[in-house]
């Protein structure tokens, strides 16, 4: 799977998460701080790792800030994007699960090595799920996506 990755500080949670998801196959496409001279604004890579996912260049993405909170907001405004900040196992699966979420988001300060790689396992266990009510919310959400992009 290639999953594409912003961090906007070059923080140990951020290496330690492209070595994660590389040691479980995944091919990553580093944004921001974990490329060398590009934008590492939370607003600018998170976007650019979101729009990869939007455009179909990547099958997911995880964006992470100090709070995680910029960089969901940031990824959220990209149409076609349901990221959605998780900070543990159990949101992350449920945002898999009810809300089809194709961008993880993550805080920086919060997000342990023991964490990340329950989030990770929850994360990419999950898959969105077949209940009538969540596809139609997911729908919904589409519905404002198309809303916004119309001219």
């Amino acid at each position: 799977m290639l999953v594409a990755v912003s961090s906007d500080m070059d923080e140990p949670v951020a290496r330690l998460l492209v070595e994660e998801l590389r040691g479980r196959g995944h091919e990553v496409l580093p944004y921001g701080a974990l490329s060398p001279g590009a934008d590492a604004r939370w607003a600018v890579c998170s976007e650019r790792a979101a729009r990869e996912v939007a455009e179909g260049r990547a099958d997911q993405a995880v964006v992470c800030c100090w709070t995680g909170t910029g960089a969901s907001i940031a990824a959220n405004k990209v149409p076609g994007v349901r990221a959605a900040l998780c900070a543990d196992a159990y949101t992350a699966d449920g945002a898999r699960r009810w809300n089809d979420a194709n961008v993880l988001a993550l805080s920086l300060r919060l997000t342990s090595a023991p964490l990340l790689g329950e989030i990770l396992d929850a994360w990419f266990a999950g898959g969105p799920g077949e209940d009538a009510e969540d596809r139609d919310n997911v729908a919904c959400v589409e519905r404002l996506d198309r809303g916004r992009t119309a001219p």
